[in-house]
């Protein structure tokens, strides 16, 4: 029951207040791990490079708002993207014009996305990631801190579930896969050690025959010797955890010890 109850209330007394939303899109080029940037049209920031964002539309929910900074960069659907929320980013002095509250998201994309351009930039690029770690790309705002926490909460998402298949074709080889993770961790991992991970994880199985179509694209792989196996994931949309042992979540590289002279 409301009957009786005052909703009056003076707006005079709420601080007035942004909410935007950005997004952290990556992607592998070649062999290193990249991220989309756009270069900004107006001030603050004017002509800096900065992570795709933009207002929240009054009757749009964040997801959407999220999709259409995204569209708007790249041209790609819900279906193209890999798009999940990140993190909320309220400092009060993160944005110069006034208070904004940013909603992060993060996006993967198996393939470099064609770049179209949002309006509220003058351009946009596909950087490695690494330009940023080490800043010789600059970023507006507090957009470093915000790829820094995507690449971390990436990262988890590639030890328990089987996020790393997207980067691969539908039916690929242990390397393929091991390369991904190599990618996103930025070290090698023993051979031996991933094959055991990929065997036991529950997350990724072994393609089983020997028809036409699979030999074709084992051939294909491999010119030379006896074609590679082929694996897949049929847990490749699962949300929820994939591993049972949590002591092997990641497929760490070997360490070797120093022999003794």
């Amino acid at each position: 029951m409301t009957q009786g109850i005052n909703f009056e209330y003076d707006d005079g007394e709420f601080t007035q207040f942004g909410v935007t939303v950005n997004v952290v899109l990556l992607t592998i080029q070649g062999a290193s791990l990249c991220v989309l940037l756009s270069k900004r049209k107006s001030k603050p920031f004017q002509g800096v490079w900065a992570l795709p964002g933009g207002n929240v539309r009054p009757k749009e929910d964040l997801a959407n708002a999220a999709l259409r900074v995204l569209s708007n960069e790249t041209g790609h659907t819900e279906s193209q993207s890999h798009l999940e929320q990140l993190a909320a980013y309220g400092n009060p002095t993160r944005d110069p014009r006034m208070r904004v509250v940013s909603v992060a998201y993060w996006a993967i994309s198996p393939e470099p996305p064609n770049l179209i351009g949002g309006r509220d930039s003058t351009a946009a690029k596909i950087v490695p990631l690494s330009e940023i770690v080490t800043g010789s790309t600059l970023l507006a705002f507090d957009h470093p801190i915000i790829v820094k926490d995507a690449l971390a909460r990436v990262r988890r998402k590639l030890e328990n579930t089987a996020l790393a298949a997207k980067f691969c074709p539908p039916a690929f080889t242990i390397s393929q896969l091991r390369r991904v993770y190599e990618i996103f961790w930025g070290e090698p991992l023993d051979a031996g050690n991933f094959q055991r991970f990929v065997r036991m994880s529950g997350a990724f199985r072994q393609i089983e025959g020997d028809d036409s179509e699979i030999l074709a694209v084992r051939r294909s792989i491999s010119q030379r010797g006896r074609p590679p196996s082929l694996w897949t994931s049929p847990r490749l949309e699962a949300r929820e955890s994939v591993m049972d042992n949590p002591k092997f979540l990641r497929p760490r590289r070997q360490v070797r010890e120093p022999r003794n002279s």
